[in-house]
């Protein structure tokens, strides 16, 4: 499976962004995550293979909603009310098939396969 993430850019604060994930091919638990410039990457959002369960960071809960389209292989994330500090590169990741929890799906180490990552750059 290969991951192709896009629909980042340049936002006002205050604006809106929709990142999309196409997969080529089945995907499972997916997340998104984030490294902004100087520091670590971190985690944003999961969502579970039936979409049932999703996960949010506290830094972006209430303003991002993670969603996947299983016919597309697309799983996306809507991000709103954006500020200078989401200034980042996003990934979008492949998990595994089977239960996996929160906390595990906010660790790198639960994703095999990661995206090349799309800028998103959010101005004052």
């Amino acid at each position: 499976v290969q991951l192709q993430a896009s629909g980042g850019g340049l936002v006002q604060a205050g604006g809106s962004l929709r990142l999309s994930c196409q997969a080529s091919g089945r995907t499972a638990n997916m997340g998104w995550f984030r490294r902004a410039p100087g520091k670590e990457r971190e985690f944003v959002a999961a969502i579970t293979l039936t979409g049932r369960n999703r996960y949010y960071a506290d830094s972006v809960k209430g303003r991002a909603t993670i969603s996947r389209d299983h016919p597309e292989n697309t799983v996306y994330l809507q991000m709103n009310s954006l500020r200078p500090e989401d200034t980042a590169v996003y990934y979008c990741a492949v998990g595994g098939t089977g239960v996996q929890s929160g906390n595990l799906l906010r660790a790198e180490a639960a994703y095999g396969i990661w995206g090349q990552g799309t800028l998103v750059t959010v101005s004052s």
